[in-house]
């Protein structure tokens, strides 16, 4: 583009069957500026772009460029052959060019909005299937894939109203209905989305409470059931079969028996999600079954903090790719462009997967709490893990510096190493997670953007013990940072004090030394320590060898390579020098 021309790029749309959504756009463009370009974010199927260009803006341009146009008047010129007819039509004169514009990129926000939805209505369209189920649980997790599917709903009905025939075509088929034309979101989520919330004892009110005013603001068919009695199925199986009964840690359980009592809890959602999207319509006479959506972010995955076939389980996953920070971000634009009030109460509620008892009524578990590191620690983790290919020991030399004004190096390690005990120990989980939409550079998904080996040492003998080496190197250093500031004090110390050794050769001084100002030895060593000179000037051991190199008394400077100064050097020179024996000395 650079060089001029008119540029024309086609793109594909749609999710094509795979994890991507191709959204980017299709332009035209002339010598680098965008004159044309299709919507990003769009169900319509073909989209096509024209422009009118001048072909003069082109010749202009490059002939602007003096190197180009020195090329072209030393080239053999091309023989002109006239014809009878044009490219061109005569009145395309009066035609106006089109003029150049500034593409409007999206915000997070508003991707994660539209993108995961166009990929989920391709989806849906192409599967057969008749629409889409959740397992609603009040957080904010499945609730920003509730709104995602609620933003499909929108795109439907906006792409319905200018007239998309292969649209409305569409969604007939999906409904069973011939003749059914959606107008209202609400109404048409009432159509394609089945939600359910599925308590247990450890379940608190306000979770429920939230997602029933969700489903109810998005117009999802919604259920809400406790699956108490499937889950004491399962453990009195257990029981009758060992002659032992797991307890929960608060109960007096070990850490074993009460992870075990969790994950039960999460499976058998599993289970009952998929029972739910293969009869829910037929339980209401009508065709077809539903698709089960996923709601583990990529922040989750990488940290491993899911059950094996829980509510993670399902056959794709559109916000699998997407950090738990964006999520957050994502619920706030919800709340506004979709009217969806119950959000708020989502958004300040602490994130939790209410697996363990409450205290009180209350919830008594959070999942940062049970991470061991907070979502925006865990977003870092990911990138340096991933995008920036660190192991244990280059992260924490990265974090060390970075995260310095929050936490002592001890606690960086401590962080560190707590991530990759984690992650080495679920990198098995993995292998198995849902096809998901892929939005984030760090996506830990093993069948496509993460390649690497799914069975690590989680103790890493090596990385860690070279961490706690570098821990011990790092808090066994001074704590006074060296700064700009006190070497500018330095250095101006050395100048005042060259200026006054200079007039000492003139006229001898008559201040007799204090005795810790003997001169040093012009073969031994020496090692840098502040000293105070008579007249109150601070100086350093490099400081005062460079006076005596300057007096012709030492020979040599401080890191014996030899340079000797005359007394007639100048100032900056011996500057240069003192800077260059500061930086090689030990």
């Amino acid at each position: 583009m650079k060089c001029g021309g008119i540029y024309l790029y086609s793109n594909m749309r749609g999710c094509d069957g795979e994890r991507v959504y191709y959204g980017v756009h299709s332009l035209i463009a002339v010598n680098g500026d965008v004159v044309v370009a299709s919507e990003q974010f769009s169900l319509t199927e073909i989209e096509v772009l024209t422009a009118t260009l001048d072909l003069e803006d082109v010749r202009s341009y490059r002939a602007q460029t003096s190197s180009t146009s020195l090329q072209a008047s030393r080239s053999t010129p091309f023989p002109r052959v006239r014809v009878n007819f044009a490219l061109s039509d005569p009145g395309d004169t009066s035609i106006p060019s089109v003029e150049p514009f500034a593409v409007k990129l999206h915000t997070p926000e508003e991707e994660i909005a539209m993108g995961p939805a166009c990929w989920l209505w391709d989806y849906l369209r192409r599967s057969g299937q008749s629409g889409y189920f959740i397992a609603l649980s009040g957080g904010i997790d499945s609730s920003a894939t509730a709104c995602i599917v609620a933003s499909m709903c929108h795109l439907v009905c906006d792409s319905v109203k200018k007239g998309d025939e292969q649209v409305i075509q569409d969604v007939r088929r999906i409904t069973g209905d011939s003749t059914y034309t959606p107008t209202d979101p609400r109404e048409l989520a009432s159509h394609l989305l089945v939600t359910c919330y599925m308590g247990t004892v450890n379940s608190s009110v306000e979770t429920y409470t939230r997602a029933q005013n969700l489903a109810e603001q998005i117009g999802s068919y919604h259920e809400a059931i406790t699956i108490d009695s499937v889950v004491n199925a399962a453990v009195g199986v257990f029981a009758k079969a060992t002659g032992k009964a797991p307890r929960f840690r608060v109960e007096g359980g070990s850490s074993r028996e009460n992870l075990a009592l969790q994950n039960i809890q999460a499976r058998s959602r599993m289970v009952l999600g998929y029972m739910f999207a293969q009869l829910s319509l037929w339980s209401v006479g009508k065709p077809g079954g539903l698709l089960v959506l996923g709601s583990a972010n990529v922040d989750e995955s990488l940290r491993g903090y899911l059950t094996k076939y829980d509510c993670s389980a399902a056959d794709i996953n559109p916000i699998g790719g997407i950090s738990k920070t964006d999520l957050r971000s994502f619920i706030g634009y919800a709340m506004e462009t979709f009217n969806l009030p119950a959000l708020q109460g989502i958004m300040d509620a602490p994130p939790t997967a209410e697996l363990e008892p409450l205290a009180d009524g209350k919830i008594a578990q959070t999942d940062e709490v049970d991470m061991g590191m907070t979502y925006k620690e865990l977003s870092t983790f990911g990138r340096l893990r991933k995008i920036a290919m660190c192991g244990p020991y280059s992260m924490f030399c990265k974090l060390v510096h970075q995260w310095k004004d929050n936490c002592t190096p001890s606690q960086v390690a401590e962080k560190v190493k707590h991530f990759f005990r984690m992650y080495s120990i679920n990198r098995h989980k993995m292998t198995t997670l849902t096809p998901s939409y892929h939005a984030e550079a760090y996506s830990p998904d093993d069948n496509r953007f993460d390649l690497r080996q799914f069975l690590y040492n989680p103790r890493w003998t090596w990385q860690f013990r070279t961490i706690d080496d570098q821990v011990k190197k790092l808090e066994d250093q001074p704590t006074t940072p060296v700064t700009t500031q006190s070497l500018l004090e330095k250095d101006s110390a050395v100048f005042n004090h060259s200026k006054s050794s200079n007039k000492s050769k003139q006229a001898p001084s008559t201040v007799s030394k204090p005795p810790d100002e003997e001169v040093p030895s012009p073969r031994s060593p020496q090692r840098a320590s502040r000293k105070r000179s008579a007249g109150g000037s601070a100086l350093d051991g490099n400081s005062k060898r460079r006076r005596d190199s300057s007096d012709g008394l030492n020979t040599n400077s401080n890191n014996g390579n030899g340079h000797s100064h005359a007394a007639g050097e100048s100032p900056l020179k011996r500057f240069g020098q003192w800077i260059k024996d500061k930086v090689s000395s030990p």
